[in-house]
């Protein structure tokens, strides 16, 4: 694996693309990492060290050189350690019927303090805005393992709007929910338009076609961070 692949692998583990990893490691525009990416270069040791600075947890000497663990908090497995106290993060939970009303009042903090919460166990301290979703429809239900079904809750992130405004979405690695002007919808995207502000969705059931929308009628975007399923008969 090459210095620019090690990065890389670092910016998909993170979620972030080009321009909110330049953002996250302290440089003011994302023309350094676009040229490592796209131009395979190898990073700066400057470069590395502010990476490290940003993101502590990964080992500088197997950034620059490929040596060693990727991260540097790993432990030996003859070695007992403690086992941390599990966080639980509580989050509004937004259900079928409570969709209508979201999109009047997602941004009235009045309103969300009024939605029920639900727990997630987290493994580390929770960063940024989180809401769980409950999917209404069969859009995503293919029948695989990859489905999300009718009822499924759904931890989400927010992507603040200036990421997926000015830059493209990490589409290869997250499902979206995407509150649009049209309703709550749980979708892959599988093209991002920075130019021309549109992105194409996806729907898992073939019944449903592909859909350009433009973001101008979007309101909020989520990643899908983890799926919670009813236990079914």
């Amino acid at each position: 694996m090459e210095a620019w692949e090690r990065i890389q692998k670092i910016m998909d583990e993170e979620g972030l693309n080009k321009n909110s990893f330049s953002k996250a490691i302290g440089i003011s525009n994302n023309v350094t990492i676009t040229r490592i990416i796209n131009e395979k270069r190898s990073p700066s040791r400057s470069t590395c060290e502010k990476i490290v600075s940003a993101f502590p947890k990964y080992s500088l000497t197997w950034i620059l050189t490929g040596e060693g663990n990727m991260l540097t908090d790993t432990t030996s497995l003859d070695e007992a350690s403690p086992i941390d106290e599990p966080i639980i993060l509580r989050v509004p939970l937004v259900s079928q019927y409570a969709q209508a009303g979201y999109l009047c009042g997602y941004a009235d903090a009045a309103y969300m303090a009024t939605l029920p919460t639900i727990p997630y166990i987290v493994d580390h301290e929770a960063q940024g805005h989180y809401v769980a979703f409950e999917v209404k429809g069969d859009s995503m239900n293919d029948g695989t393992e990859d489905a999300i079904l009718e009822g499924d809750r759904l931890l989400c992130r927010e992507i603040m709007p200036h990421l997926w405004a000015d830059s493209k979405l990490h589409i290869r690695k997250w499902d979206f929910v995407i509150v649009h002007t049209e309703g709550i919808l749980v979708k892959r995207i599988i093209n991002h338009d920075v130019e021309n502000h549109t992105i194409t969705i996806h729907s898992l059931n073939s019944m449903y076609p592909d859909k350009v929308i433009n973001l101008s009628d979007v309101k909020q975007i989520f990643n899908v961070i983890e799926l919670q399923r009813p236990r079914r008969r």
